[in-house]
């Protein structure tokens, strides 16, 4: 890598959504999959209680994985800019102005492991997503994201995400090839008439009969995690439980005396109810660190999810050993960015790319007349 390129030798090419990742754009390194960086306009627009505030004293209190220098460096460069201008490090924004980021963007890695396809049909791809791959765009993610690998590696494009699984789960993903299939499969989920069942590997020897958890479900979006709640033992409604209601079906498959393997069955599909529901029946996933956890701290100071939090506080258990493709270690080389607080390693701050996903994975969906399936990961054998 030739970390001696002058900033003004440098061609800078902006991207926007419109530019397609492409099979280039990924290096790969011991396992795990980056994202050479690439420039990039965020755009967001002030909120009211934005307005007021400096520029520079906005990015400093509202996105704090950069330092306060690096802003005030920024407004002066005019890579963050207000409604399409340069502006001063003392200019106060208002409400509704559109804001830019210039950014040389740094995605997060992933594991390594292939987006295998399925089944591909005139109007539908079934994929098994790897653990550690997003399904789609979010957060700091776009190109490391299974629509983005797909479109990179196959050409397979659009395609409108049925479902969603989390980061960390693996499995079936059903994926449309227009929106208007996406509509039909979303319209039979959302009627009930679509069954969804995954497989877990769990703590403890989990009951031989079927389990049927009715717990409302909190999601808690600051702190990136869920929790149960119930009502209380005198008979009082639910109704002032803060949470969704959620009802997930489990079953024993096997266990070996320390650990099971559960089939869970989510009738309703609320954020994280798998997870916490079978860490309701005092059963957690046996690497789920967030909810193993009492508490996870220092999330928002590192500015990682709530996930990455835990298993930097906890130690995790062994990790079930895993097929590893041998991939070459592309010396391709990459812009370095004087400005860029990232270079000049690959990944974000706080992003070291080695993951172990959890033991959490769909494995079949089956509306009115269709079925798809996915094979069992290899953590599901408990011999």
């Amino acid at each position: 890598m030739n970390t001696k390129r002058k900033r003004e030798d440098m061609e800078i090419v902006w991207q926007t959504p419109a530019n397609p990742p492409e099979r280039h754009d990924y290096i790969f390194r011991n396992g795990v999959r980056y994202v050479k960086p690439y420039y990039f306009e965020f755009i967001s627009h002030v909120k009211n209680r934005w307005a007021g505030k400096t520029i520079v004293d906005l990015f400093s209190d509202e996105f704090k994985g950069r330092p306060r220098d690096y802003y005030e460096s920024a407004v002066k460069s005019g890579r963050i800019q207000v409604d399409g201008r340069k502006v001063s490090v003392s200019y106060v924004v208002q409400s509704s102005q559109k804001i830019s980021h210039f950014l040389h963007r740094h995605e997060p890695p992933v594991m390594s492991w292939d987006v295998e396809i399925l089944c591909e049909e005139p109007d539908v791809l079934t994929v098994c997503k790897p653990a550690s791959v997003p399904v789609h765009p979010c957060g700091q993610y776009r190109k490391n994201t299974v629509v983005g690998i797909l479109q990179a590696e196959y050409g397979l494009a659009p395609l409108f995400p049925v479902h969603r699984l989390d980061r960390l789960v693996s499995g079936l993903l059903i994926l449309a090839r227009s929106a208007s299939r996406a509509d039909l499969f979303r319209q039979q989920i959302e009627s009930g008439v679509v069954q969804k069942r995954y497989i877990a590997r769990v703590i403890g020897v989990f009951p031989e009969k079927q389990q049927v958890v009715n717990a409302n479900v909190n999601y808690n979006a600051r702190e990136g995690r869920s929790t149960v709640e119930v009502g209380d033992n005198q008979g009082n409604s639910t109704a002032s439980l803060k949470g969704k209601a959620a009802c997930t079906k489990f079953t024993r498959i096997s266990t070996n005396g320390k650990q099971s393997i559960v089939l869970c069955e989510p009738v309703t599909g609320r954020t994280h109810q798998i997870r916490v529901h079978l860490q309701y029946t005092g059963h957690p996933i046996a690497n789920d660190m967030l909810y193993m956890s009492e508490f996870v701290s220092s999330r928002a100071a590192e500015g990682l999810s709530a996930d990455r939090a835990a298993a930097k506080s906890c130690s995790p258990p062994d990790p079930i050993s895993r097929t590893s493709d041998m991939e070459n270690d592309s010396n391709e080389d990459f812009s370095i960015d004087p400005m860029c607080t990232n270079c000049p390693n690959l990944a974000p701050k706080g992003y070291e790319g080695n993951e172990e996903g959890l033991w959490l994975h769909c494995v079949k969906y089956s509306g009115p007349d269709w079925i798809y399936e996915c094979p069992h990961p290899d953590w599901a054998s408990l011999s």
